[in-house]
Parts: C-alpha cells; sequence; structure tokens
C-alpha cells in the first residue's frame, strides 16, 4: 500500500506541478499577487499534490470495489423497484453533499442554497434511475442523449437568460470527485451482470445522463422561481503572514471534513447494508476497503481544503489583475494555456482515465485520454475568455456545440458516446470550480462585463468540450480499424493466391 502511495504521489505531482508553475509566472511576469495570497496559493499547492495522491489510492481499493459490487448484486437480486428506489436514494444523497455543488449555489445569491442543492439532487437522484435502467434495458445511449439535450434547449429557450449559464454549470459540477467513481463503479457493476454483447459499451454513460438532470431540474427551477439577481462576489482572506495562512487552513479544514463525511456516509452506509445481507466479504478484503476510506476521506478533505483557501483566491485576484489591463484580452490565450495543464489536477479525471484504459484492455490508454481530455478543456477555456472580454452569449456555443457532439454520436462506436459524455462531467470538477470560475468573475468584473450572463457557463463550456474531442477520437479510432481490417483482408487474399499458385505448380509437375 506504502508503495503504492507513493506512486499516486507521484502521479499527482506531475498534474499539479505544471497549473502551479503556470500561476507563478503570472505572479512574477504580469500581475504579482500580495504575500499573503501567494503563501497561501503555495501551502494549496502542497495539499493538493498529497490531497489527489490519498484519493485515487483511495478510490482504487475502496470507492471503485464498492460501487461495482453494489451494481452487480442490485442486478443479481432482479427486483426493478429495489434497484430504483436504492439508485434514487444513493444519487440524491451524495449529490446534496458534492462540495462542488456547494461553491455554486453559493454563488448564486437570489436563490437560497438548499432549494438549488435540493432541486440538482433531485435531478442527479431521477437521472441515475434513469442511467442503470438504460442499462438494465439495454437502450442505446446515444438515443436517450439526443432526446433529453433537446428538452433541455427547449426549457432553455424560455428560461431567463441569466439563469441558463447557471444551468449548465449546475450539470458540470455535480459529478465531482465523490460521486463520479462511486456512479462509474455501479454502472461497470450492471452491466457486467446484466451481461450482452452492448456490456463494453454500457460501463460508460452513468457519469453523461447524471449530467443532464441537474441541467433539466435548474432550467425547470427558472421558469417557476423568481430567478433574477446578483451572485455572490469571492471574499479574499486578508492573510499577511504564514501564521495567518496556516490559521486560515485551520479554520476551513473542519468544514470540507464534515462535507466530505456527510458524502461518504450514504455510499458507506449502502455497502455496510449489502455486506451484511448479501456479500459476505472476507475480513481481509473489508480491512483494505476501510483503509481505503480513510484514504478517500482524509485525501479529498486535504484537496478541498487546499484548493478552496489557497486556488479560489488566487484565481479571483488574477483573473481580476489581468481583466484590468488595457490589452485584457490576454486572458484568451492564458485561458487555453491553464485549461489544457488544469485538468489534469481535477482527481476524478485519473479514475475516468483508468477505468477506460482497464474496460478497454489499454485500446485506450490514459496518456491518450488526457491528452484529448487537454486539448478539449484548453479550447474551451479560450472560448470562455472570449465570451468575457467580449460579452458573447453562452447561446453562439452551446448550440452548435452540443449539435456537434449530438450528431457525432450517431456516427462513433457506442463506447466513445459513452466515454465522451462522462468525460464531460468529469473535467468539470473542483479545479474548475474554485480556480477557473473565480479567475473568470474576476475577469469580467474588472473588465466592466456581466459577471452572470459572462463568466457563469464557464463550467459548462468545459463540461462541452470534451464531447467533441473523445468523439473525434472515435472516429479517428474507427477509421484505424477499418484500415487494419483492409490491410488484413489484403493479407489473407495475397496469402490465398500465392497458396493457390503453389498448388498449380505442384500440380503441374
Amino acid at each position: 500500500m506504502n508503495r503504492n502511495l507513493l506512486e499516486k504521489i507521484k502521479e499527482s505531482l506531475s498534474s499539479v506541478l505544471p497549473i502551479t508553475a503556470i500561476v507563478l509566472i503570472l505572479h512574477f511576469a504580469l500581475s504579482p499577487m500580495p504575500e499573503g495570497l501567494l503563501i497561501l496559493f503555495a501551502i494549496g499547492s502542497i495539499m493538493l499534490i498529497f490531497g489527489m495522491g490519498l484519493f485515487t489510492l483511495g478510490a482504487d481499493v475502496s470507492m471503485m470495489p464498492m460501487g461495482e459490487r453494489i451494481g452487480a448484486e442490485l442486478t443479481k437480486s432482479r427486483k426493478l423497484f429495489l434497484l430504483i428506489i436504492i439508485s434514487f436514494f444513493m444519487g440524491f444523497m451524495i449529490t446534496v453533499a458534492e462540495p462542488d455543488l456547494q461553491i455554486l449555489a453559493e454563488q448564486v445569491h437570489s436563490i437560497p442554497n438548499m432549494v438549488i442543492i435540493g432541486t440538482v439532487a433531485l435531478g442527479v437522484g431521477i437521472f441515475l434511475v434513469i442511467a442503470i435502467l438504460r442499462i438494465v434495458f439495454q437502450i442505446k445511449l446515444a438515443y436517450i442523449l439526443i432526446v433529453f439535450y433537446a428538452i433541455a434547449f427547449i426549457l432553455a429557450y424560455f428560461a431567463p437568460n441569466d439563469f441558463v449559464p447557471v444551468a449548465f454549470d449546475a450539470g458540470g459540477v455535480t459529478t465531482g470527485p465523490i460521486t463520479v467513481p462511486f456512479i462509474m463503479s455501479l454502472g461497470l457493476g450492471v452491466a457486467a451482470v446484466r451481461g450482452g454483447i452492448s456490456a463494453h459499451d454500457d460501463s460508460f454513460g452513468l457519469v453523461a445522463l447524471c449530467s443532464v438532470g441537474p441541467i433539466l431540474s435548474v432550467l425547470i427551477l427558472g421558469l417557476v422561481y423568481n430567478s433574477s439577481g446578483s451572485y455572490t462576489e469571492v471574499v479574499v482572506n486578508d492573510v499577511s503572514s504564514l501564521k495567518e495562512a496556516l490559521e486560515a487552513f485551520v479554520y476551513a479544514f473542519p468544514i470540507y471534513s464534515k462535507e466530505v463525511a456527510a458524502a461518504l456516509v450514504p455510499i458507506v452506509a449502502a455497502f455496510s447494508i449489502f455486506q451484511l445481507i448479501f456479500l459476505k466479504l472476507p475480513k481481509s478484503q473489508l480491512i483494505k476497503m476501510t483503509v481505503g476510506i480513510v484514504y478517500t476521506y482524509i485525501g479529498l478533505v486535504i484537496f478541498l481544503t487546499g484548493v478552496n483557501v489557497g486556488f479560489l483566491p488566487a484565481g479571483n485576484y488574477l483573473g481580476s489583475a489581468l481583466g484590468a489591463m488595457d490589452n485584457n484580452w490576454i486572458i484568451i490565450p492564458i485561458g487555453i494555456v491553464i485549461g489544457f495543464f488544469i485538468v489534469a489536477a481535477e482527481p476524478a479525471v485519473h479514475v475516468l482515465n483508468k477505468q477506460v484504459e482497464d474496460v478497454t484492455g489499454g485500446a485506450i490508454s490514459k496518456k491518450v485520454m488526457l491528452f484529448s481530455l487537454s486539448i478539449g478543456v484548453g479550447i474551451s477555456m479560450g472560448i470562455a475568455m472570449l465570451r468575457v472580454t467580449e460579452g458573447i452569449s453562452i447561446w453562439n456555443f452551446i448550440i452548435p456545440g452540443y449539435a456537434a457532439a449530438l450528431i457525432l454520436t450517431l456516427i462513433v462506436p457506442p463506447i466513445f458516446t459513452g466515454i465522451a459524455f462522462d468525460s464531460g462531467g468529469v473535467a468539470s470538477g473542483p479545479m474548475t470550480a474554485t480556480f477557473m470560475l473565480p479567475f473568470a468573475m474576476g475577469a469580467s468584473k474588472a473588465s466592466g462585463g456581466n459577471i452572470l450572463t459572462d463568466a457563469f457557463g464557464l463550467v459548462a463550456m468545459v463540461a462541452m468540450a470534451p464531447l467533441i474531442t473523445i468523439q473525434i477520437l472515435g472516429v479517428v479510432y474507427k477509421i484505424k480499424m477499418k484500415r487494419n481490417k483492409r490491410a488484413d483482408e489484403e493479407i489473407i487474399e495475397t496469402a490465398e493466391a500465392d497458396s493457390d499458385i503453389i498448388d498449380f505448380e505442384g500440380g503441374s509437375e
């Protein structure tokens, strides 16, 4: 376990180091941060490295096996009502405590936090049920996505303009580091037991549908609730020394300890019930999973404390400083570079990439997945910064973007559709919500823009881009497979022709 932990920390170091270096370059070259803010960022970076290492190891040995075994046992029971009730309960309870969602809810001042959180959790619960039933009845994912996104755009047309970016952001932030490992492994377990020729493809897609639910539910909320209003500005800690910086982290630590505990409790409770009634796993395996849960808990608390206390104020300050410059267009290329590297610091991205590599037997490697995600998120960040500087409506991007993504679902191999739409939810995690969104908000305010319409929607852009880039990867993969098949057929034909010649010559003798 210690050797594995060291490997995970090395991986997280390589993931966090690039974004840390970029922020330091911006600090020294363009917009120097106050000393206290720099100290907060430095401590936060260290916490991210160790927190992500602990979390990813814990997810591997606890969260993933738990979700997979619960999904498998539910399917084996053949009790559809039980499957529906437990799926809804798990989706709802995990979402209520999702830290990323709470961050977004606090930004929208016009609607009480619990109203938004409850609405989003309801959407996730319902669509987790739909996602599980899709696997059970083997309905093609592309058809469901096309139908529900069409409904989402119809609702968005009638919803208040200020509320549309918030609704699409909600679809991204709900699939965070706690939700993703469990939901993905739940689908893997259900698909494995259900079997069939589509089991391989059905291993993905749960995160995709759980991202649609919040969009629809929040848009409906916007139609029935007085959602016009303001946002909550980012509050930057007034820190001037190392002692005050440490005090800020110590103050925040219990807050995120409670949030992570609240999110993990439903998962652990559900697994405990299944263990007592159905699973009966050996003691050695339970001990390993328990240690994994402890790693997951400690790692996520450290990570979230670091990113919220250290990265959030740094992102907002840099965005404000760069947005106030005469040549504020510079935030566009900066956004592209940050977006390219920041996706590697999302904890759930590593969980997804590992599962993709495992399920496909290495045909789609972690490196290829990460590069495709980085390209997509980099482009989306550049577009998001363009919206901030020019005040361009989000409609100009999400309509053609989702149209292209949905058309691609009819072309690419089904497994790439599931992976792509799962990637959209995974890429828009805590780093996006606590660094890039405050960055965009700061830049928008400094440049005199409308934060609700120009800055919000950034998470939605990040969630949308991988839908296209990963499916383009699927198109390339499909073309490559056709070429390989054609080459194999030519080799066989040549071999058969040679065999005929040999037979002919032998006969002539």
